[in-house]
């Protein structure tokens, strides 16, 4: 059972209040609960099942611009008051820095919870594994799909509480449901893998046992027997789940921390035109039920919706308090990254995307994570398909794509099938005269 707010407070409230009795200046504490479920089963068997439950605490003092940070699961008080004890002495030797400080109280949030992010729900360990099983044997009932590397099914529980010595304190409940399919094909020597994926904060929400098996043994499948393509330049789309690793990458590139270093390349371009005039980009952590909604961040924070990008403009950074005051912004409650982070949809369907071009190759897999957010570069090993005369003709393995984002974000155009499937989404994206390196 996950320890509930009253248990979590008195914890908080012990760490606050002895780090103050001992001579900190400021704190910080989170005090978190929770308990994980999981089962995992390869060819429709029980391969593992696991619990685990964690309790712990993790405390940050400050002593004028010092600062330092513990973290224990010993939660009695005795141990809680050596613990903040360490954590002073800590704090009495570390090197002083201008920018350490707790945000600003008028920025800490203090409105309604009411983005439906916890379902009481609990799945039994026999639903669980029945979920899951059912799932990779509608897989398995095509007969090109021969073998699986390993399915599954967790349960998340959790509940914390945040608070600080400028008088904020609190917290909530969350939960976490996430089934995966992973199978492998078969056919004339060709032997490929893929896999489908749901994770929702309400178990009701996920994706069927059905539709995860059947979309895992097709596109497992549509990759069988793939064929080498030359080398050349070539218009690509992107789906889905790989158009929004190029957010995320974007996400890095504009933090406040790589643009207080000065490690990204776009570093001077606020207020400038970093995509084509028809991209806008959105970061909304309100959105009920949502994968990566909360109300505030790790320090506090209540969480603005930011239009990251108006109509190709760079409008706002991901801010957090220390780098914040590094770059003279105020923290906007992005300490704990992204919330929900999407691509706002395009004008154009998938087909007329499909259709816009003779020839289009349509990547679904990439090996490799190849973004350098200093320079821009993108280069990475890829797979997919070849579109010809809006038609899927064939597959395609053994490639290389590659780019630099300053074009590449020039030169995106976005259909109109966004989904709320992961905490970053993207709509599908053609990206055209990228680099593809093949035999």
């Amino acid at each position: 059972m996950i320890k509930d707010e009253g248990v979590l407070k008195k914890i908080a409230d012990i760490c606050i209040s002895k780090s103050k009795e001992f001579g900190s200046t400021n704190s910080n504490v989170l005090v978190m609960n929770s308990i994980s479920e999981n089962v995992n089963i390869r060819n429709k068997k029980l391969d593992g099942s696991e619990r685990s439950e964690n309790l712990g605490v993790t405390l940050t003092t400050y002593i004028g611009k010092k600062k330092a940070s513990i973290s224990s699961t010993n939660l009695n008080e005795n141990n809680l008051t050596e613990l903040v004890k360490r954590c002073i002495d800590s704090t009495k030797v570390t090197p002083e820095d201008e920018y350490n400080s707790l945000p600003d109280q008028e920025l800490h949030f203090k409105g309604e919870k009411n983005l439906d992010l916890n379902d009481g729900t609990h799945i039994s360990n026999d639903e669980k594994i029945n979920f899951i099983k059912e799932a990779e044997e509608i897989a398995f009932s095509n007969e090109k799909i021969v073998n699986t590397n390993g399915s599954g099914f967790s349960e998340t529980k959790t509940n914390f509480i945040l608070a600080n010595s400028n008088g904020f304190s609190d917290g909530y409940k969350t939960s976490q449901f996430t089934a995966y399919c992973e199978v492998v094909s078969k056919s004339n020597g060709s032997m490929e893998r893929d896999y489908e994926y749901s994770s929702k904060r309400y178990f009701k929400d996920l994706l069927t046992p059905k539709q995860i098996g059947e979309t895992a043994a097709k596109l497992a499948i549509s990759k069988l027997n793939p064929k080498k393509i030359e080398s050349n330049k070539m218009d690509i789309i992107f789906d889905k789940r790989i158009a929004q690793n190029i957010l995320s990458t974007f996400a890095s590139a504009i933090s406040s921390a790589t643009i207080a270093k000065g490690t990204t390349f776009l570093k001077e371009s606020l207020n400038k035109e970093v995509f084509s005039n028809k991209i806008n980009i959105v970061d909304k952590g309100n959105i009920k039920k949502a994968n990566g909604s909360r109300y505030f961040d790790s320090e506090g924070v209540k969480i603005e919706v930011l239009e990251l990008v108006k109509n190709g403009i760079l409008k706002d950074y991901l801010v957090e308090t220390y780098n914040g005051k590094k770059i003279n912004r105020k923290s906007n409650g992005r300490s704990s990254g992204t919330t929900n982070l999407y691509f706002e949809n395009g004008n154009e369907t998938f087909k007329q995307l499909i259709n816009s071009r003779k020839k289009i190759l349509y990547i679904n897999e990439t090996i490799g994570r190849g973004a350098n957010i200093v320079t821009g570069d993108y280069s990475v090993g890829a797979s997919g398909i070849m579109i010809e005369n809006g038609e899927f003709a064939y597959p395609v393995s053994e490639i290389t794509i590659a780019g630099n984002f300053n074009d590449m974000f020039k030169n995106i155009i976005l259909a109109d099938d966004l989904e709320f499937k992961y905490s970053t989404n993207s709509p599908t994206m053609l990206v055209s005269d990228m680099i593809v390196g093949g035999k």
